[in-house]
């Protein structure tokens, strides 16, 4: 697409000023100033023409330019008031013959669970940090035809979320996104890009949608078993899994009867593992 419809420093700022934004540190706002960071995001997201893209916090439209110039329609979710207010116009004059490929949902993405027009192939996001592990889970749990996403988030959240078990970072995010997808790093992005500039680095997040582990237990079921697991991180599962099971001693029979060791500890678990515990939690009174 032609540089003139991308936004930098000085659009950014000019948008800003007019609206009367001041990026909100409560929402988690830095905006994208570099077009050749957002050109390199669509890339490696690999968004083609048939291609129906979601995206959270479009902020002042720096993505979403670039989105909408490669994809066949872009639908993005914004909570913030001026900003969905704006947008549109910003869109409609930067790029006009691609407008009517733009839909905006003046929502916040925790909540949303229906989209206007075709169901979303892909989630590319700048996703707000203060809140981007809630919402990329809530909308692979939303939206079962998001195949494939690239997401930008803080780089220590990057490493989590793609932790693989026995990783010192590997925890609840870790296995809560692998329950719904292979996520892997997709590259580093450094902190001049953005406005203001963030006090931490940021990272590339890709993921392909897989199947979840085959399990007779539910998703909710093995979240629980996680969530336990890892309240306790530096105990045993038969000590961390107490609570859950009903005492120690059921929490050492699930583990058996699950074919995992109680003395083990929750980082050393895969998904799969998880759901079998989850399996195998005794009946409660």
């Amino acid at each position: 697409m032609s540089a003139e419809a991308l936004l930098g420093p000085a659009e950014v700022r000019e948008l800003a000023a007019a609206l009367g934004v001041r990026p909100s540190k409560q929402r988690g706002q830095n905006f994208v100033i570099d077009a050749n960071t957002v050109r390199r995001i669509v890339r490696a997201a690999g968004v083609g023409e048939s291609d129906t893209v979601l995206e959270v916090g479009p902020g002042l439209g720096s993505l979403t330019l670039a989105l909408l110039a490669g994809a066949d329609r872009v639908v993005a979710i914004e909570i913030d008031d001026t900003l969905a207010g704006a947008l549109p116009a910003t869109v409609a004059a930067r790029l006009p013959a691609r407008a009517d490929r733009f839909a905006l949902v003046h929502a916040d993405a925790l909540r949303v669970t229906e989209l206007p027009g075709p169901p979303p192939d892909a989630l590319v996001a700048n996703l707000p940090y203060n809140v981007a592990v809630p919402v990329l889970l809530h909308l692979l749990a939303a939206f079962p035809s998001l195949r494939r996403g690239l997401v930008m988030v803080q780089s220590e959240v990057a490493d989590r979320l793609t932790a693989p078990p026995g990783s010192r970072v590997y925890g609840v995010p870790s296995v809560k996104a692998a329950w719904y997808a292979d996520a892997r790093r997709a590259g580093a992005i450094g902190r001049t890009v953005f406005w203001p500039a963030p006090n931490v680095d940021s990272g590339l997040v890709a993921f392909t949608r897989r199947e979840p582990p085959a399990t007779t237990a539910d998703r909710a079921e093995v979240f629980a078993v996680v969530d336990a697991a890892f309240a306790q991180r530096r105990k045993t599962l038969r000590a961390a899994l107490a609570g859950w099971a009903g005492s120690p001693a059921a929490a050492e029979a699930a583990c058996r009867a699950a074919d995992v060791p109680p003395t083990a500890r929750g980082e050393q678990l895969t998904v799969a593992d998880f759901a079998r515990l989850a399996e195998h939690r005794p009946p409660r009174p």
